[in-house]
């Protein structure tokens, strides 16, 4: 760049400034910043912005749409009016995903008052159900989609289509990690994908560093990740090599800084080489825990959520801030999603994850962890109350049930409504912007101040909707 003279002017950039000015002191007060474990609160839009009741969130990510009337979501009418047709006793029925609608179906389960707050827990949820005084149950949330994909997209970035940020990487982008060694938000595998593949799981226009990182739950969790003697060497002269690079890009004018997160995740993939194994290994975990969890279950479900239940926990007393679980693959079902077939279906997933998912909240409160410990359990939408051909239930978005355990909830505690069917929500309505946004209020985090400017505005997880659920706060 010249001056009017014709003389050379040297561009310096933002690094350069900081490290000339003042002797060099900016450059410090910028190195220490930058190698926080924890975000800053850069102008406001990073770090926490006022007392965080949680710390760390689990996501229970029940893939496919679980049925919130027989679960947690009991509705005597249905047995009443079984096997009439839904629109002569309920009234209009909205157009369905497949739409070939059958007569009402009632629950195929028992549902029983638990705990001493008497909150309806279906027979499908016996270990759950044992920690309902815990649980906020939320019986009126929706969805603006019916269709998986966009419904999954919805339920994990808040918006219906594919490249925006996952909720998982907005939390690690606005607090950091409590743990350099292992990532911020990690997704355990448990052998189901959810439908929309590994966008769910995007950083979209967050740099590449905040995306999931995906664990196996077994060791190692992560391909290649033991370094063999022989090409240490070669990994360790490559990690060096893309350092001097980036150390070559940061003098040049324009520099893009999230090159830096190429730069961090060799440093990240080195320093985990020796924390994911330890955090896999249960060798040392006593033999009451490994039964309470269900690892010695014969049901091959049960014990693959359960070992993802138990590394979550070991997750959490190691730092990690988001912590998602998929569900494990049970032979001859699509995830949750029961067009038929719905008693086997439900009961097969249920026996998968009810033991697990019971012992990880009794562990935690037994450690002093619950409390810190947010636990999201949903799926993208629920079923309708009426059948889908004989024995199986389509898609509703009008009305399902979401739970939240742990940090900052009111436990024994039931927010919201469906009318008598169980069909459409009919009192304190809640749309899933509400539903991020009050996940982030309970770690500290305001949803309209955690934003990226990107195509021209502020962007944020609940785009321009969205209120805490205040109602639901401990």
């Amino acid at each position: 760049m010249r001056h009017d003279c014709g003389k050379v002017r040297e561009v310096l950039t933002r690094r350069d400034l900081l490290a000339r000015t003042a002797n060099g002191f900016g450059a410090l007060a910028f190195s220490a910043l930058f190698g926080a474990p924890a975000a800053s609160a850069q102008d406001g839009r990073r770090g926490v912005h006022f007392a965080a009741r949680a710390k760390h969130v689990v996501f229970l990510y029940m893939d496919g749409g679980p049925s919130q009337v027989d679960t947690f979501d009991y509705k005597p009418m249905l047995e009443k009016h079984h096997g009439k047709n839904p629109a002569s006793v309920i009234g209009k029925v909205e157009k369905t995903q497949f739409d070939n609608n059958g007569t009402v179906m009632r629950c195929p389960w028992t549902f029983k008052r638990r705990g001493e707050s008497g909150l309806w827990v279906s027979d499908l949820f016996p270990h759950i159900g044992g920690s309902i005084d815990d649980l906020c149950v939320i019986r009126s949330m929706t969805s603006n989609f019916s269709e998986h994909t966009a419904a999954n997209y919805f339920l994990h970035t808040g918006t219906g289509s594919q490249g925006r940020p996952s909720m998982g990487a907005w939390v690690s982008y606005g607090l950091g990690s409590d743990n350099q060694n292992l990532p911020g938000f990690i997704v355990l595998n448990g052998g189901l994908i959810p439908v929309g593949g590994l966008d769910n799981f995007n950083s979209g226009f967050l740099p590449a560093s905040y995306q999931g990182s995906l664990f196996r739950p077994a060791d190692p969790p992560v391909a290649n990740l033991r370094r063999l003697e022989k090409t240490a060497d070669l990994q360790k002269r490559k990690a060096d090599f893309v350092k001097s690079l980036d150390g070559l890009a940061r003098a040049t004018p324009g520099y893009d800084e999230q090159f830096e997160s190429a730069v961090r995740n060799y440093e990240l993939s080195e320093n985990m080489e020796a924390v994911a194994p330890e955090t896999m290994d249960f060798s040392k975990e006593p033999d009451y825990i490994k039964e309470l969890y269900g690892l010695d279950s014969k049901n091959a479900g049960t014990a693959t959520y359960a070992r993802q239940c138990l590394i979550a926990r070991r997750m959490i007393e190691r730092g990690v801030r988001f912590i998602e679980l998929t569900c494990p693959q049970i032979q001859g079902h699509d995830r949750w999603d029961q067009h038929g077939n719905l008693k086997k279906g439900h009961e097969d997933n249920a026996r998968a994850v009810d033991q697990p998912i019971g012992a990880l909240i009794r562990d935690l409160k037994a450690r002093g962890l619950l409390d810190q410990t947010l636990i999201v359990w949903a799926g993208e939408f629920g079923r309708t109350p009426f059948a889908q051909g004989s024995d199986g239930r389509d898609h509703n978005p009008y009305g399902f049930t979401v739970w939240m355990a742990g940090g900052g909830v009111k436990g024994g505690f039931a927010h919201g409504e469906t009318d008598e069917w169980g069909y459409k929500v009919v009192k304190d309505k809640l749309e899933m912007h509400d539903l991020h946004a009050t996940i982030l209020h309970l770690l500290g985090v305001d949803h309209k101040r955690l934003t990226v400017r990107f195509g021209g505005r502020d962007m944020r997880l609940t785009d321009v909707h969205g209120e805490v659920v205040k109602e639901i706060l401990a």
